[in-house]
């Protein structure tokens, strides 16, 4: 399975400012199979180290730092010799061994000659809670599920994924019942590795199904195994009231909705924890589209989408039975699978800024709103072929922003500044603003 962030890998393999690398991301999004892949691929030897209850290691990290020292332990560990030259030293499960993080400065400065990445399934909340190595001594990767481009090649469907990057939008149409039937897929099994290699293998949708309602198991098996005892059913409540905020006309995410009565102020340390663990996006209003839309952030306004629309498809229960239903899933739940979809392609997209925006009285809302380069783009998101977009019309008489992008199934279009993208090309969005 081709995952993008390989080829970011190879970059900081080759870099003469490389750090020891931090890769981010939520729990099951195929953290540990990358790193052994890129090793694989990229080194002659792997020093591969799990610190999830490993007491040597606790041992060995618990004392001094020097970086002899610790080199020779990991190579008793692993009983072979560490060449800085030729092995990749992987650090999971690191967030178990707060010392180790805390190498990772000594390393860099010591000993910059070591290949070390390291990852782990609650390393944002350890990160947080004040482990001790100063930013800027290392690097850091964010993963996240397969993206639909990615989810084609692993679906057999590179050369699509090929014409999509080459934007040749004339012979994509030709195709687009090819990409619109990987598109209704990709809605329903999502971009979680183990639901994707399923769907390869048996091309069984219940199979999928059994996977995804695991995942979600062991995810609120982690709110109370990983979480404050206190915190811990706040989080639970949150995370299950996502969906049904989602499917609202206005997805603005209220915590009244969660428990009558409810504060925001009750829930935004659950809310930052599902951030830190990487299963949620939080996305910001904004109140004006100046640049950098960063300054005018509304903080207390936001919308909350899922790490994965097929985990999002699997909470709301949609069936297999829709596949076949022509364009119903992308209008299902007032267009929430489509938003929530865009939202995760948006996100996978490095140096994007993504915001949404609505006007102070609440007539004009805008899906998202993007910070490409040196630009403000306002994204509509139309789950039908109905085109009709009274809110963005409104944006771009007060804006006049470059470009405006709407996002449906209706085929590439370009009128002066306003692009019809199609939904299964959200992808190119960054590149479609570099050439405008």
């Amino acid at each position: 399975m081709y995952r993008i962030a390989i080829d970011k890998l190879y970059k900081w393999k080759n870099s003469k400012r490389r750090k020891p690398l931090i890769i981010e991301g939520a729990r099951q999004v195929g953290k540990t199979w990358l790193m052994k892949e890129f090793g694989r691929q990229a080194y002659d030897n792997v020093a591969y180290i799990n610190f999830d209850s490993n007491p040597r290691m606790k041992d060995l990290f618990a004392s001094d730092l020097n970086t002899d020292r610790l080199i020779m332990g990991l190579e008793l560990y692993v009983g072979h010799k560490i060449d800085p030259k030729k092995t990749l030293l992987i650090f999971d499960e690191v967030q178990e061994v707060p010392r180790a993080l805390t190498s990772l400065k000594y390393f860099y400065e010591n000993a910059p000659q070591y290949h070390i990445i390291c990852a782990g399934s609650f390393l944002g909340i350890a990160l947080h809670q004040g482990t001790s190595f100063p930013v800027g001594k290392v690097d850091f990767l964010k993963l996240y599920p397969l993206s639909f481009s990615e989810f084609l090649m692993a679906t057999g469907n590179e050369r699509f994924r090929d014409l999509l990057k080459s934007r040749d939008y004339r012979m994509i149409t030709t195709f687009k019942r090819t990409y619109i039937d990987a598109l209704k897929q990709y809605y329903f099994i999502g971009g979680m590795p183990e639901a994707v290699q399923s769907f390869i293998d048996d091309q069984d949708f219940k199979e999928v199904r059994a996977i995804q309602s695991r995942i979600l198991a062991a995810y609120e098996q982690d709110f109370s195994k990983h979480a404050p005892n206190e915190l811990a059913p706040k989080i639970r409540m949150l995370w299950n009231s996502i969906p049904s905020q989602l499917a609202k006309e206005n997805k603005k995410f209220i915590c009244s909705l969660i428990r009558e009565g409810a504060r925001a102020r009750e829930y935004e340390t659950a809310i930052m924890w599902l951030s830190d663990c990487g299963l949620i996006h939080k996305i910001s209003r904004v109140n004006a589209a100046g640049f950098p839309l960063k300054a005018y952030e509304d903080l207390k306004a936001f919308k909350l989408f899922m790490v994965d629309v097929g985990l999002f498809a699997c909470m709301v229960g949609v069936s297999e039975q829709v596949l076949l239903d022509g364009s119903s899933l992308f209008v299902e739940f007032k267009g929430a699978l489509s938003e929530q979809y865009v939202c995760q392609q948006l996100k996978t997209i490095e140096d994007l800024g993504v915001y949404y925006y609505t006007n102070d009285r609440g007539s004009c809302e805008i899906d998202f709103v993007a910070a490409a380069k040196d630009k403000v783009v306002p994204v509509e998101v139309k789950a039908e072929i109905n085109l009709k977009a009274k809110s963005l019309k409104t944006f771009q008489e007060k804006y006049d922003p470059k470009l405006s992008i709407r996002v449906s199934l209706a085929d590439y279009k370009k009128e002066d500044r306003l692009l019809n993208l199609p939904l299964y090309a959200i992808e190119n969005i960054e590149a479609e603003c570099i050439d405008q």
